[in-house]
C-alpha cells in the first residue's frame, strides 16, 4: 500500500485504476464527514464486492455544469476508469440556460468517452419556480444525453432522499449522513453493474 490517499482518507494502492465522482456540494458532501459523503458510502460498497477501484471525490460546493466542464483535465488525470457525473443542481437553482447545462455536460461525456472510460450520468431535477416548462426541459435534458451518448442514467441522483424531512439536514437541501448513504444505494447498481462490464470487457 502507499501513502497516496483517494480522496476518502483512507490509503489505497498507487497503481489502482480510478472511479471519479463530478460534482457539486451533493457530492462533496457538505455538512458531513469525509466518510459519510455518498462517494465513501460506494467506496465501502466496491471494497465489500471485491473491486480493486478507487473514488477519488471531485465535488466542490457550488459547481455548476459549466465549473464541472473546466475541472474536468484535472479530474480525469490519472488511470481513471470511470466518471460519474452528478451535476447540473446548480445550474438549476440558478435558472441558467438548459441548451448551455446540455452543451456541457455533452462535452464532459464526449471528452471521457473519448479517453475511455466510462461515464455513468446521475440526473437532478430543477426546483419549480422556473415554472413548469423549464423543469420538464431540464429533466429531459439527461434523458437525451443518454440516448445521444449511449451512457448509463440514473434519472434522479437524489430518488427516494429529496423532500424526506429526516434524510436530509436543516437546509432541506443536502441529505445528512443517513440521506447520503441511500444515495449511495441507489447509485449501487448502476455502478456495479458498469464496473462488471467494465472488467468483462478487460478480460478480466
Amino acid at each position: 500500500m502507499s501513502d497516496q490517499s483517494s480522496g476518502l482518507g483512507r490509503p489505497v494502492e498507487a497503481n489502482a485504476p480510478r472511479l471519479v465522482v463530478l460534482g457539486d456540494s451533493l457530492t462533496a458532501g457538505l455538512g458531513l464527514a469525509a466518510t459519510e459523503a455518498y462517494p465513501a458510502r460506494l467506496q465501502e460498497r466496491l471494497a465489500a464486492a471485491g473491486h480493486r477501484l478507487h473514488i477519488v471525490n471531485a465535488g466542490v460546493s457550488g459547481d455548476t455544469t459549466a465549473g464541472g466542464l473546466r475541472r474536468l483535465e484535472w479530474a480525469l488525470d490519472g488511470d481513471v476508469e470511470m466518471l460519474i457525473v452528478a451535476l447540473g443542481g446548480n445550474d438549476g437553482l440558478r435558472g441558467l440556460p438548459i441548451d448551455q447545462m446540455k452543451d456541457n455536460l455533452g462535452e464532459i461525456i464526449t471528452t471521457a468517452n473519448a479517453r475511455g472510460v466510462e461515464v455513468l450520468l446521475a440526473g437532478m431535477e430543477a426546483p419549480p419556480n422556473f415554472g413548469e416548462a423549464y423543469t420538464a426541459a431540464f429533466r429531459d435534458v439527461y434523458h437525451q444525453l443518454a440516448r445521444e451518448h449511449d451512457v448509463v442514467l440514473v434519472p434522479f441522483l437524489l430518488e427516494g432522499v429529496a423532500g424526506v424531512l429526516n434524510l436530509n439536514q436543516s437546509d432541506g437541501i443536502h441529505p445528512n449522513a443517513v440521506g447520503a448513504a441511500r444515495v449511495a444505494e441507489h447509485l449501487w447498481p448502476a455502478v456495479e453493474s458498469l464496473v462488471l462490464r467494465r472488467a468483462s470487457d478487460d478480460g478480466q
